[in-house]
């Protein structure tokens, strides 16, 4: 029987679900194995946190190959079984099924692991030349098909531009089921407009491209400086990269935040029923269309076009075709070049055909 501290865990995330988790798992360990929370990772070792303090680890072989069969990988936020072997090193031997996980797509189709056992997404946008509606719309699509609460933070609202009216535009293209927050960063009243989401045991995420003020935030919600931070380039407002790596941070309250490098791409790890909840305003006007299987594009009757924005009718589809992209399988992705092939060599035919009449 493997015997944990829940109160120290508890400073860093551990919930009655994931000791549910614990318990419901089977498990072949080492009587000194320990459970602890994965708080950086690195390219040659991880870091993790026991309750009390932080150790330097490393996966033992035959947890990294498991993982790499299941398409996914350690991530910070996973709980781990760690034993101490010679030489007084420490090794995962476990993982924990993630009650949630983030990741993104990478060009071949393989998961790249986020974040795992998360509550709350911030998703972190800049009122600067930071802001993009559809990039937020992306966001939110991939964090809701992972089963996390999102809440979109606006940051630098006391020197962005059109504030009102770009909280107006969010409000009215997201879920109305989705907080939106303008914030100072720089500003400690921004740790009771988010308080509703940094109880005790609360894991949290940062996530938006590099300048929005991701690691400005994570260090005014947990009161120190541990993150360091930088300002945008002077010629067209986007951010350096300030944090490298994923990692864990605790804030007094009890929550913990993850902070993350920069994202300005997100390839989907989603299925259509999770985008359609994100986009649900064109999902609902989508049966009133002439054709069940209107596509929004050319079709006479359709119910979306004249009421939906172009833009964000845009991003839906450009969602839509990567998600569908995302589940092929490497058969379905030969099949389609394949495809498209013949469909290219047909038409330079067509091409050489009429150029030989004239």
């Amino acid at each position: 029987m493997i015997d944990f501290d829940f109160a120290a865990l508890r400073g860093i995330g551990l919930t009655q679900q994931i000791v549910q988790q614990f318990f419901n798992h089977d498990h072949t360990l080492a009587h000194d194995a320990r459970l602890m929370r994965v708080t950086e990772v690195q390219r040659d070792c991880l870091q993790v946190h026991d309750g009390e303090r932080d150790h330097q680890a490393r996966s033992l072989p035959g947890l990294t190959a498991s993982l790499q069969q299941e398409g996914t990988g350690l991530a910070v936020g996973d709980w781990v079984m760690v034993q101490q072997r010679a030489h007084e090193e420490l090794w995962l031997s476990e993982r924990l099924p993630p009650l949630t996980h983030l990741a993104r797509r990478a060009n071949d189709g393989r998961r790249q692991p986020l974040a795992s056992n998360i509550d709350t997404a911030l998703l972190v946008m800049g009122l600067d030349h930071d802001y993009n509606p559809r990039r937020m719309e992306r966001y939110l699509a991939l964090v809701q098909a992972s089963g996390v609460l999102a809440v979109v933070v606006l940051t630098k609202a006391d020197i962005g531009q059109d504030v009102e009216e770009r909280m107006a535009e969010l409000h009215a293209r997201l879920p109305r089921n989705v907080p939106v927050h303008a914030v100072n960063a720089l500003s400690a009243d921004t740790r009771d407009e988010l308080a509703p989401w940094l109880g005790e045991g609360q894991t949290l995420v940062m996530l938006g491209s590099s300048g929005a003020g991701k690691s400005t935030l994570t260090n005014t919600l947990t009161g120190s400086d541990a993150q360091l931070t930088g300002g945008v380039r002077s010629g067209d407002g986007r951010g350096r990269h300030t944090t490298t790596a994923r990692s864990l941070h605790r804030c007094e309250g009890g929550a913990c935040i993850i902070d993350t490098p920069g994202l300005r791409t997100w390839r989907p790890d989603a299925d259509e029923q999770s985008l359609a909840a994100t986009f649900e305003d064109i999902e609902s006007l989508a049966g009133q269309c002439q054709f069940r299987d209107c596509r929004h594009e050319e079709e006479p009757g359709c119910a979306v076009r004249s009421i939906i924005s172009a833009d964000r009718l845009l991003n839906y589809r450009k969602l839509l075709r990567e998600v569908r992209r995302s589940q092929q399988t490497p058969l379905d992705r030969q099949a389609n070049l394949a495809k498209w092939k013949k469909i290219s060599k047909a038409g330079k035919e067509r091409q050489r055909d009429k150029r030989g009449l004239l």
